[in-house]
């Protein structure tokens, strides 16, 4: 097959044969007519810059890597800020700040298990009254101004400040309850035994057994954490014992997804040449996976007219659209975008699935992110635009331009080896399903812009620079959210 076969049947794949999907597409691909895509003539089409993109529009069909890296600029150019979260809010956010400890860890010194307290070498005199040696009342040794260690169990984690421990004396302590002064050590209860009213070991600890000595995990004061961590259930503990009730945390960006196409069926199964809605209940969560507080998903069907009040009301500071991103007679988003006198930063991309994408600035400041239609296709447009855009907002990671030539961009994406060939295009960035697979990473069947089989299977997208990739070659990887 010559590069311009290959190209004109990548391009059918890809959604360019029409502008409708299929049954398991849910959706108009956003895909041009057939033959060539007019935008990959030049920068601005072969209409030149005042064509159809109007005159404020300086996008052009980009480079996968530049359009990455376009996104992320636009997402760096409106970073959410941070707000005061209760600490049982926080998960799911990122940290906006170093998280720091308001106390000791331990505060006080504490048992790491459950035994005796034991004060100098033994044996020891017990001072529990469960093993009749006194009670818990006497005015005797272990015992302060009338007040014995403890309660009849002895000591346990919640009791304030016990008495002080003579010396030759011995007291059960529960694992985490504070250490009495005058203790030398802890003896684990299968270590000793009371005979003959005496506390005896079968080895005598050491100065300092079993006693997790208080700072031992940090000081007041110190750096725990730095800002930008994920708050994973892991951190909230630390932030609990770390002494928070509330946690600073970097503001998710809102996000509203608007879902077009009157083929769209919402429940039901397809019928009458209306397909089933797959980007509406997929498109909210994985935004969601990036970041983004989803504030609405909402089916405007093929009306012009509810979409341009759509995006001229919205409060959202990332509005999603699905479907609608072509030139075709119910493709609405780039004329309402010409009406409100938006800033078209990305219009086009050369990647397979999905390169009829675009990534707009509204004049609220909020960005458009337009995808295809077709599943895949619109998951090819959440990674190459959403995903850059909502992780520059939120200082997620560090975003460094790509190098010349390099196919992933945004810092140093991982690498894994390719367990079989990919079929490149000749001039285009490819996209493919891949799942983890010992030390390197298998394609997918079920690859076409309109399946979700392969990507619900998958644990991460292959970049695959145009002209394909062999057995055996490194391909970087995008991970999925959940992966």
């Amino acid at each position: 097959m010559s590069g311009d076969e290959l190209a004109d049947a990548l391009a059918l794949a890809d959604g360019r044969g029409g502008t409708r999907g299929t049954a398991s597409g849910g959706g108009r691909s956003g895909g041009r007519g057939p033959g060539p895509d007019p935008r990959e003539g030049g920068p601005h089409g072969p209409h030149g810059p005042q064509g159809p993109q109007g005159p404020r529009d300086g996008a052009r069909h980009r480079d996968w890597p530049a359009a990455r890296a376009a996104a992320a600029r636009a997402g760096a150019g409106r970073r959410s800020g941070s707000t005061t979260v209760p600490l049982e809010e926080a998960l799911g956010h990122r940290l906006a700040a170093p998280l720091t400890a308001l106390t000791d860890l331990p505060a006080f010194d504490t048992s790491a298990m459950d035994g005796w307290a034991v004060s100098g070498p033994g044996p020891w005199e017990p001072l529990d009254p469960e093993d009749g040696t006194r009670d818990a009342g006497d005015t005797a040794p272990g015992t302060e101004n009338g007040t014995a260690h403890g309660t009849r169990h002895g000591i346990l984690a919640g009791d304030d400040r016990p008495a002080p421990l003579p010396d030759g004396h011995a007291v059960r302590i529960a694992t985490g309850a504070r250490i009495p002064p005058g203790t030398t050590a802890v003896l684990r209860s299968e270590y000793g035994e009371v005979r003959d009213r005496r506390l005896r070991a079968n080895a005598a600890p050491q100065h300092g057994a079993d006693i997790r000595p208080r700072g031992q995990e940090c000081r007041a004061g110190d750096h725990l954490l730095p800002g930008g961590t994920p708050v994973t259930p892991a951190v909230l503990g630390l932030a609990a014992a770390a002494g928070w009730d509330e946690l600073p945390v970097v503001r998710r960006p809102r996000a509203e997804v608007l879902v077009l196409g009157d083929e769209l069926l919402a429940s039901g199964l397809p019928s009458g040449g209306r397909v089933r809605d797959a980007l509406g209940p997929m498109v909210g969560p994985w935004l969601a996976a990036l970041g983004a507080e989803v504030t609405a998903t909402r089916r405007l069907g093929d009306d012009a007219g509810a979409l341009y009040a759509a995006l001229e009301e919205t409060t959202a500071d990332l509005v999603v659209t699905t479907g609608g991103t072509a030139s075709g007679p119910v493709d609405h988003v780039h004329p309402a975008l010409r009406r409100l006198g938006a800033e078209l930063l990305v219009d086009g991309v050369r990647v397979r699935p999905g390169h009829p994408m675009l990534l707009a600035r509204l004049p609220s400041g909020a960005h458009l992110a337009g995808l295809p239609g077709n599943p895949l296709a619109a998951v090819s447009g959440l990674l190459t635009l959403a995903e850059p855009l909502l992780r520059a907002a939120t200082a997620a990671e560090p975003y460094a331009e790509p190098p010349a030539g390099s196919p992933a961009g945004g810092g140093a994406p991982p690498t894994a080896v390719l367990l079989g060939e990919v079929q490149g295009h000749p001039r285009d960035t490819r996209l493919v399903p891949v799942v983890q697979d010992g030390g390197g990473v298998r394609p997918l069947r079920f690859s076409g812009p309109a399946m979700l089989r392969g990507i619900a299977a998958a644990t991460a997208l292959a970049v695959v620079p145009p002209g394909g990739a062999a057995t055996g070659a490194g391909v970087h990887l995008l991970r999925l959210p959940w992966a």
